[in-house]
This record gives structure tokens, sequence and C-alpha cells, in this order.
């Protein structure tokens, strides 16, 4: 008698569930590569679901991911709180650090939290989840995304004001960060009720405070959350671009499922301090080794990462695949999975 194939969804929910699994999943983060492999431009891929859909569900099929996601960019939130955003037409849509929307600080007072089913940036993203869950619900994981408390505080206020937000206005800040998580727990909400396994949560910025402003102002508020999204039902991956070292110890008391490590961190680095029960995803540089090295030495890379990482493992880069990588060396990822 033939055993049935286990799904991608299977797989993941297996390894968040601590069971065996057949393999190793492959769940690298594909935006402008997506969009390249249908022969779009990004600014469609960022602005309309469907299309952010098709190039997810191509490239998950054709590569064997585990996974298909709704991140584009950072500024949906930001977008629909009236932010100034410039769109672009083959490059993501970003911030006009500019004209900040908080930078004058007195406006939060009378920000209102945008609706994520009002018809702007953030709907766009709950119909795209719901259109993954008609198209590949059965087989594939779905993962939502949400900006965290402090990279989102940096789109509206503007990172270097936010640096020292921290230090001149601590009342600001905390007062920020409590609209902030409102609005991302609706947010999450949404794309949930649509179909969310797993909710990515970028919190960017935050690998630039320090420890001791990290454990005091960003991490209860990501704690906070992280525990909303799961009582919404989903579990959480975390991503927090650079180098995060400083804060390992933090980031593994958070009880996100999965945490990306960024190429700066050693695997090996991030499990002694997270413990063995963290499941780790990454840490491939998308440049100079996804992208600029051969399929063979590629293979070592994740073997050396694997090895590091011991159990409770995810094959990935340490951010965004890039779009001018080679089919044969992007498909080493999943070579490297199936195998292990």
């Amino acid at each position: 008698m033939n055993e049935k194939k286990v799904t991608s969804r299977e797989r993941v929910f297996n390894l968040l569930e601590g069971k065996a699994v057949d393999h190793l999943a492959v769940m690298p983060i594909t935006m402008q590569f997506a969009v390249d492999a249908i022969g779009k431009k990004y600014d469609d891929y960022a602005t309309d679901y469907k299309v952010m859909v098709e190039g997810q569900i191509k490239v998950a099929e054709e590569f064997e991911f585990d996974h298909v996601s709704v991140i584009s960019d950072p500024a949906r939130e930001a977008a629909d709180c009236g932010a100034k955003i410039i769109y672009s037409e083959d490059s993501p849509p970003a911030i006009d650090n500019s004209n900040a929307l908080l930078a004058d600080k007195s406006k939060l007072a009378s920000l209102k939290i945008p609706e994520p089913l009002g018809g702007g940036r953030m709907h766009d993203r709950v119909k795209g989840v719901a259109l993954f869950k008609e198209k590949v619900g059965k087989d594939k994981i779905i993962e939502g995304w949400i900006e965290g408390p402090c990279a989102e505080a940096a789109d509206l206020r503007g990172i270097n004001t936010l640096m020292t937000d921290f230090y001149d206005d601590p009342v600001f800040v905390r007062d920020l960060f409590e609209f902030l998580i409102e609005m991302a727990l609706g947010f999450a909400k949404a794309q949930i009720k649509a179909g969310v396994d797993v909710m990515g949560l970028g919190d960017a910025a935050a690998s630039l405070v320090g420890p001791a402003i990290y454990e005091e102002f960003v991490w209860p508020y990501e704690k906070k959350l992280i525990d909303g999204v799961h009582e919404l039902g989903a579990a959480v991956r975390l991503h927090i671009c650079g180098d995060t070292r400083a804060i390992l110890e933090g980031i593994g008391e958070l009880g996100c499922e999965i945490v990306d490590l960024d190429y700066p961190v050693p695997v090996s680095e991030a499990r002694e301090r997270m413990g063995r029960g963290q499941i780790l995803l990454g840490n491939l540089n998308p440049v100079s080794v996804v992208r600029d090295s051969t399929p063979e030495q590629i293979y070592k890379a994740i073997e050396k990462c694997h090895k590091e990482a011991g159990g409770n493992f995810i094959v990935g880069a340490g951010c965004e695949i890039t779009r001018d990588t080679a089919a044969e060396n992007l498909r080493v990822l999943t070579e490297y999975a199936l195998s292990h």
C-alpha cells in the first residue's frame, strides 16, 4: 500500500508541533524573484493581490517551497495611516522619510487606526490571503505579514527621530507602540480569518537598538504582539534583518515558533543562546552565497547551517532572495531539504 504523500502544510505543522518530519522544510523569502518569474512589474505585485498570488504560487510550485507569502513591502500599514509612499514601477514601495507622517508627534493623538478591510493596501493583502486559501490552502503554508512595533514606528516617525525618542520622550514611544500593537493585531486578525497559518512579523529596526533599549522598550511590545497573534490562532515567524546577536536571548524568549536569522548571525551562536527548542531559519547570505556561489558551494553552506542548528531547522536565506539569482542556485535549497 502506498503511503499518503505529506503536504507542505502538514510538514511544517508537524515541525511546529514537535513531530517527526519526512524531510526539512524550505521557506525562503521571494518577492522580486517571484514577480520576475511571471514577467510582471513590481508595482503590480505590490498593489494587485492577484499578481502577487500568481507569482508566489508559480515559484512555490516550481521550486517545491513549503509556503506562499503575502510579504511585498513594509509600507502597507503606513500607507493606510496616511503616510507618503514612494511608488516605483519595478521596485518595492518605500516610505518617504523626508515627510514622516508623525514628524510632529502631537499628531499621534488624532491618528486613527485604519480598517484592515477598508479598501486600502492592508485590504489588498487580506484579499491575497483569501486567494491563496482558495488556490493552495490544502497544500502550502499560507504566511501572512505584519510590521513589528519598532519597524512601524520608524516608518511613521522616521528612523533617526525614533532613535532619539527612546531617550528624549519615552512616554511618547510607549504611546506610539501601544497604537501600533492595536493596529497590527487588527491587521493580523483579518489575515488569519482569511486563511493565514503562520504570521510573518517583520521588525527590522529592532536590530539597530542596543540590548538595553530592546529589553526596556521593544521586547515587551513584540511579546504583546506575538502573544496576541497566538491568541488569534496563528503561529509566528519573526524576521529581524541585520545583526541581532546582541538581543538573541530576548528573541529566544518571545515564544515565536520560527525565528529567521540574517547572515551576520552565526547559526551556532543563535542555537546556543536560544536553546534547542527554537526553530531557526536561515542564514545563507542571499547575495554572496545564494546568488554568487556555485551550487556545490551553496549546498555546503546549507549543510553547515543545518549542522550548527541540529534539529528544529528550516532551509532559507538570511533575507530576500535576489531577483537575479539563477534558478539552479535557488533549486539547491530544495534539493538539500528533500535529501535531509
